[in-house]
């Protein structure tokens, strides 16, 4: 921050000789300095607090005071902003560190450089907060192969060395004073293990041993001295380790009884006043800086903006996601800049690393007057203030107070006494329930859950559901902790396993899927394929396997997070099923993408020849439901007579269908993260019989001269879904050549009948809510739009919706189908989960699915649908001459 014009350099040079011990012996040790302040020069002020001096410890002591000085007197003047303060003071830490580690390197190996040894800064020196009296936290790793040491030292006596030298240095109370206190517990198992710790060493603790407040320290720690770029690279490796995507709700409750414990032990008064702390107190430093990082902790695996270190910023970061209420995130982050100001104005005073608010009224009015307020109980006010807003929002964090919670009505007293008999067989015979933590975990959310699952819409279902989810997960105690800190998370839960067995099934499979659901865009509909896309490249890396499994995770989670807003009726089941498409659309570039990589290591590729993906169907349409396969046409560019340039090159037939082969099984095999799409290919050239992959040259020829009109009619719903720019182009011209032909409208007629007749005989309706298969359904109005678009060369749209908005602005479609098409898809989508055997559902189902329709109630459901199925035939007859038979 820039001096301003208004800084009050004169008052704040006065405060400090009447109010701070320190920084007046400070201003008479550094005289020029503090002529520097006196005329206002405070950036002057800064850089002359580095003195030019051969020996480190000496010119470290007195760069320290120097800028101690002006820090503090700037600070107080108003011209350097608590951020300014912190910076600087933090970034003095690190030459610190960096200059010590250096010395004592060159101590033993003179001339070296601090290669293979790092310091990592965490805490407040990570995040760049440090305030005037910190010790520092660093955490010491060096690389045996990279130190320098003498040709017989070992390698890790090397290091000790260095560690113990460093401290000397920074630590050792001379005629100087000292840099820092330095403290190393927060390296790996502390009581056992040396000062300096391998890098190796450290990673394999991260990996396997680690406790929860660990990960919460790593949140703001960074590589701040020695050899850097090995620190980052180390920071690198464990990012798996603090930014979970899946999350642990045991280690978040061990981080938020970690933080329970340090409010419960606290010895100094509850209430701000005399002997008040502000950093451990209730409501004070410390329960912000937790507030922040135990949410960073569950929700910044999946949401990257909130992976930073400050804690002003981490707050910033999670109200801009939704996660915190803007309100609260400035309460807390103000309340924060404030709170530390007046930290920093106690150890100015002589230089203590202190926290409390002094005991006696003349120490506590000393202190109020250094910050400029007129007395100790100004002081004590504003604190108490503060201190109470805070408080609030960090017993909501520790789980007494939970907006999410809903008040439960009475239950059922016999509906009670069935669901607790059947808990007590879980608990003698569940294998997840076994070990004293899950029992724990099961105790403490019993009460909770029985009311729960007795207020659920169908509580015998729904116990039964919740049963088999729990005995095919590994463990139980997350998924209890889970609900027990989430009550709001129960309810949704339920209710959805109890409408929609699809979901409770993929939630047996992966209960992980329930970390969707806390993020606060877990009932938001799918970006666009782009950035689908990109997370699931961003979460594979660069292993085909691991890319392939981050495919199916993202899909899964996306599937079930719109499953669950189906269910909820939280959006239009068109939104849904466009939200589907686009999803679907991203696998498939991705996982194409991969299997092209993959195979051209071994077999090249073809100069001037690209694969190309044609989307059919629902696909093509931009609209599937959550049992949808994928009907795809394999093509390619280029010459058929190309060849390959791998080691084990290829003819182009040859290449390509080996290479769809592949793109098929990366689609369509499941993986132990999960399953993807079936993958149909028949509505192919030839059909079964063809070749998987033919060339846009082929494709074309077989188009004018041989596909049967039910292949055209396929065509008025393809659209490119994968390949670069120019092939698509020249795909889509195809397309439109084929569909702009003049037909015999008499034959077309003749055709389309033909076929519709045919599929009525073979593929009977599952039963009253099959919106596609029954007459006057979704078919007969498929057949009716492409008939219409083949006759007339309008409305060539592969989105259906689209089309018969262009139909009916022509006047080919009367005005309420769009209506009756949109109200049966819906249906559609929704009883792809809510009534899957097109029967119908349980009453609870039943409502859903109304609901999801956007109509009253299930009988109105019904009535509609019966409308609608009039309304086509009486389209169909119109459009064709005859009427459609069995509407019952």
């Amino acid at each position: 921050m820039a001096e301003t014009s208004e800084a009050d350099w004169k008052g704040a040079l006065e405060r400090s000789r009447a109010h701070a011990p320190f920084l007046a012996t400070a201003l008479e040790r550094r005289a020029d300095i503090a002529e520097l302040l006196a005329q206002g020069r405070g950036e002057e002020a800064l850089a002359a607090a580095a003195v030019p001096e051969d020996d480190v410890a000496i010119a470290l002591r007195r760069e320290r005071i120097g800028l101690a000085l002006a820090l503090a007197i700037g600070d107080l003047a108003g011209a350097f902003s608590l951020a300014r303060v912190m910076h600087e003071l933090s970034a003095f830490a690190d030459r610190a560190l960096d200059a010590a580690i250096g010395a004592a390197i060159r101590h033993r190996v003179p001339g070296a450089d601090p290669a293979g040894f790092t310091a990592l800064a965490l805490g407040k020196h990570g995040a760049c907060e440090l305030n005037y009296s910190s010790d520092i936290d660093p955490i010491l790793l060096f690389d045996p192969a990279l130190l320098p040491r003498r040709e017989r030292d070992d390698p890790g006596e090397a290091a000790q060395r260095v560690a113990r030298r460093l401290m000397e240095l920074l630590t050792e109370q001379t005629a100087e004073g000292y840099v820092f206190r330095v403290d190393l517990r927060l390296r790996p198992a502390s009581e056992v293990s040396p000062l300096a710790i391998s890098f190796d060493a450290a990673l394999s603790h991260y990996e396997s041993s680690a406790l929860a407040w660990e990960r919460a320290a790593f949140i703001r720690a960074r590589a701040a001295a020695g050899d850097v770029a090995a620190g980052e690279a180390f920071l690198r490796a464990i990012r798996p380790f603090v930014w979970r995507r899946s999350l642990d709700f045991t280690a978040i409750e061990e981080v938020r009884r970690l933080t329970a414990r340090i409010r419960e032990s606290h010895s100094g008064p509850d209430e701000a006043g005399p002997g008040y702390n502000l950093k451990l107190g209730r409501g004070g430093i410390r329960e912000i800086e937790f507030f922040a990082q135990t949410h960073q902790l569950i929700h910044g695996g999946r949401h990257p903006a909130l992976q930073v270190r400050g804690t002003r910023a981490a707050l910033d970061a999670l109200a801009a996601e939704g996660i915190v209420a803007a309100d609260d995130a400035v309460l807390l982050g103000e309340s924060y800049d404030r709170l530390r100001t007046l930290e920093h104005r106690l150890q100015m005073v002589n230089d203590r690393q202190t926290h409390v608010l002094p005991e006696t009224s003349a120490a506590l009015d000393n202190v109020a007057r250094l910050e400029g307020l007129a007395d100790g109980a100004a002081l004590v006010e504003e604190v108490r203030s503060i201190a109470q807003e805070v408080g609030l929002r960090y017993d909501a964090l520790l789980g007494r107070v939970d907006d999410r919670a809903r008040p439960v009505p009475p239950a059922d007293e016999s509906v009670l006494a069935t669901i607790e008999a059947r808990f007590d067989r879980w608990r003698d015979t569940m294998r997840t329930l076994r070990g004293p933590e899950a029992r724990a975990a099961f105790a403490a959310l019993r009460p909770t859950l029985a009311e729960a699952l007795a207020s659920a819409p169908e509580p015998e279902r729904a116990l039964a559901r919740l049963e088999t989810i729990i005995e095919r997960i590994p463990t139980a105690i997350n998924l209890f902790r889970l609900f027990e800190a989430r009550p709001g998370l129960l309810d949704q839960v339920l209710g959805v396993v109890t409408l929609a067995q699809t979901l409770a099934d993929a939630l047996a499979r992966h209960p992980e899927l329930l970390d969707a659901l806390i993020d606060t865009t877990a009932l938001d509909l799918p970006g666009p394929v782009a950035s689908l896309a990109e997370d699931m490249r961003t979460r594979g890396g660069s292993e085909y396997e691991t890319r392939l499994d981050a495919i199916r995770r993202v899909v899964g989670e996306q599937r079930f997070a719109l499953g669950v807003q189906l269910v909820e009726a939280r959006h239009d089941p068109l939104a849904i099923a466009a939200g589907l498409a686009r999803l679907a659309e991203a696998a498939l570039d991705v996982g194409a993408s991969a299997a092209e990589e993959e195979f051209a290591r071994v077999h090249g590729r073809i100069d001037g020849s690209d694969l190309v993906i044609l989307g059919l169907g629902r696909l093509g349409g931009g609209a599937l439901t959550h049992a949808s396969d994928l009907d795809l046409v394999y093509l390619f560019s280029g010459e058929i007579g190309g060849e390959s340039d791998g080691e084990r090159p290829l003819s182009s037939s040859h290449y390509y269908n080996r290479l769809c082969q592949r793109v098929t099984a990366a689609l369509s095999v499941p993986t132990a993260a999960g399953a993807l799409y079936e993958i149909d290919t028949r509505l192919r050239p030839q059909g079964a019989q063809g070749p998987i992959a033919v060339s846009l040259e082929s494709f074309a020829l077989y188009q004018r001269s041989d596909a049967w009109t039910w292949e055209h009619m396929a065509l008025t719903r393809a659209r490119p879904v994968f390949g670069p720019p120019r092939a698509r182009a020249e795909l889509q011209r195809i397309i439109d050549e084929t569909l702009q032909r003049d037909r015999d409208p008499a034959q077309l007629r003749a055709d389309v009948l033909k076929m519709r007749g045919e599929m009525a005989a073979a593929k009977i309706p599952a039963g009253p809510l099959d919106a596609k298969l029954l007459r006057g359904g979704l078919v007969d109005c498929e057949f009716i739009v492409h008939f219409l678009q083949l006759r007339e060369r309008s409305g060539l749209s592969p989105d259906l919706g689209a089309a018969i908005d262009a139909l009916t602005e022509a006047g080919h479609l009367p005005s309420e189908f769009r209506r009756d098409y949109d109200l049966m898809s819906r249906l559609l989508v929704a009883a792809r989960l809510l009534a899957p055997d097109a029967q119908q559902p349980p009453k609870a189902a039943a409502r859903a699915l109304a609901c999801a329709c956007r109509v009253d109630d299930y009988h109105a459901l019904l009535q509609s649908l019966r409308e609608a199925r009039q309304n086509v035939a009486t389209t169909w007859a119109e459009t064709f001459g005859e009427t459609l038979e069995d509407l019952t």
